[in-house]
């Protein structure tokens, strides 16, 4: 027998590649789980589907930073904050923050096949012996328009949003006096694309790190928040530093004042998405 759930939930996470640097994305979570029907005439009960696999998921990867232990790109670094130092064609990244920031996954790179086999290894043994087989499938969603991977931390968010590398494959739709453009939408997914967003206030000098050392050209940020400390260092062109917190909400709302700004429109609309079915709709 075969128990399904579809769109159990979304993971939203960044990662580190090779060639494309520090990777925000969003993946779609399907789940089947394999056995026999227990006392209660159920493979596995489907609220505990939620209860269990749900929140493990979510402990395990869901706003974290992904990392590549085995490829050679990789150097962790531990002491009174866990450190990464991440070598990418786009240059050096580094990041001190606490352990659970973190998500270390035992391969060589981070993909869909390997997220996959971290989570199936990780939550089998915490579900009942009439489960023998546990199957995760994840997807990406389906746009049809245009979208941007980015990378952000929220000091002032009161849950894992505080982390200060974790991301999101996210939509946006722009309007001009009420027609979508086409135009405009291609332009911010292109200039955010695989994009770290800082907010100013967090932007400090090199002098000023504590834990990491950076390279020249690069922009550094740092800040406290509920979970502990959080540094990151990373090559300047791969981030661009806005004068809001990252919020969605502050995000569209930029958007939406820089190109009516840029542009001279009467009457701007942007509909911007923080990973799958959810976002803010802003008007400039």
């Amino acid at each position: 027998m075969i128990l399904f759930v579809r769109d159990l939930t979304v993971i939203d996470f960044s990662y580190l590649c090779q060639q494309r640097g520090l990777l925000g994305e969003s993946y779609i979570v399907d789940v089947e789980l394999h056995g026999d029907l227990d006392q209660t005439s159920m493979v596995f009960d489907f609220g505990l589907v939620k209860k269990v696999i749900k929140k493990a998921i979510d402990q395990l990867v869901d706003h974290k930073l992904a990392i590549p232990a085995l490829s050679p790109a990789t150097q962790l670094l531990s002491g009174e904050v866990e450190q990464v130092l991440f070598s990418s064609a786009k240059g050096l990244l580094q990041i001190a923050s606490p352990a659970e920031a973190f998500a270390v996954i035992q391969a060589e790179k981070i993909d869909m096949a390997s997220v996959t086999e971290f989570l199936t290894e990780q939550i089998k043994p915490l579900l009942p012996d009439n489960v023998a087989k546990l199957v995760f499938q994840l997807r990406t969603e389906q746009v049809s328009g245009f979208s941007y991977h980015y990378t952000h931390g929220l000091k002032k968010h009161d849950g894992n949003c505080q982390r200060i590398a974790h991301g999101h494959r996210s939509t946006i739709q722009i309007f001009d006096n009420g027609m979508l453009s086409p135009k405009l939408g291609k332009y911010w997914s292109e200039r955010w694309e695989d994009i770290y967003l800082a907010t100013a206030e967090d932007q400090i000098e090199a002098s000023a790190l504590r834990h990491l050392k950076a390279e020249a050209g690069a922009l550094n940020f740092a800040y406290s928040s509920a979970q502990g400390y959080f540094e990151i260092s990373l090559p300047a062109t791969t981030c661009e530093v806005v004068p809001c917190d990252t919020t969605v909400e502050c995000l569209a709302d930029y958007i939406a004042a820089s190109v009516k700004e840029s542009h001279q429109l009467s009457a701007v609309k942007v509909v911007a998405f923080e990973g799958v079915g959810k976002g803010a709709i802003a008007f400039a």
